[in-house]
């Protein structure tokens, strides 16, 4: 599948979330947000899931140097604040490996480091506390979740400051062709009001209550 990921980051999560309720595809992931306002991402999903063990401890990143150039890490820690499943060491490695970024259903911590190397990250928010003990990665490229949103391998992840939307990868260019059609919609309402047309006439002229609904 051909794309061009800065196209897909310049459409916004909000026409691709328009483009979705059309198409009925559920794949808003609610309370993920980026780091830093400026952080944008978009690739398919590279995913993990973990879940909680005792003071035996497990691993929860070693497998960045499997993650190809490009793709996301998504993982599930099933929504936990109490402790992090990404820092310091895997922003770092995830840099240098050109991954295209993170997705957390949970939190980070040293935040400061993605800020410092450009490496977009977002998350249910940010805490300290390290996952080493209370959490481990036990699957790799399976279904996982971003609380209602469920994402598999190959799935394409948008984010930009407006939040996270996955959308399934057999749907990829249905969901874009929609979210354009929005787009330009609203760009032709924004330039016929700059030109003086009132709100109620451009939105009519260009069926703007009917761009979101179901079809």
């Amino acid at each position: 599948m051909d794309y061009n990921p800065q196209d897909i980051i310049k459409l916004g999560t909000s026409a691709l979330s328009d483009a979705m309720d059309r198409l009925g595809i559920p794949g808003q992931a609610l309370g993920i947000k980026p780091v830093d306002r400026n952080f944008t991402l978009c690739g398919p999903a590279f995913t993990v899931h973990n879940i909680p063990v005792d003071q035996k401890g497990g691993s929860v990143g070693d497998y960045i140097d499997d993650v190809p150039e490009g793709h996301i890490v998504v993982i599930d820690n099933a929504g936990r604040l109490d402790c992090t499943v990404w820092g310091d060491i895997l922003t770092v490695m995830g840099s240098i490996r050109k991954v295209g970024g993170t997705v957390i259903n949970g939190v980070c911590r040293d935040s400061a480091r993605a800020l410092e190397v450009g490496y977009p990250i977002f998350s249910k928010g940010t805490y300290m506390r390290t996952g080493k003990d209370r959490v481990m990665a036990d699957a790799y490229n399976t279904k996982v979740s971003l609380g209602e949103v469920t994402v598999v391998p190959g799935d394409f992840l948008v984010g930009d400051f407006d939040g996270i939307v996955a959308i399934p990868q057999e749907r990829f260019e249905e969901v874009i062709k929609a979210a354009r059609e929005i787009e330009d919609a609203e760009d032709h309402i924004r330039s016929s009001i700059r030109n003086g047309m009132s709100l109620i006439d451009a939105r009519t002229q260009f069926n703007y209550h009917a761009l979101q609904t179901r079809r």
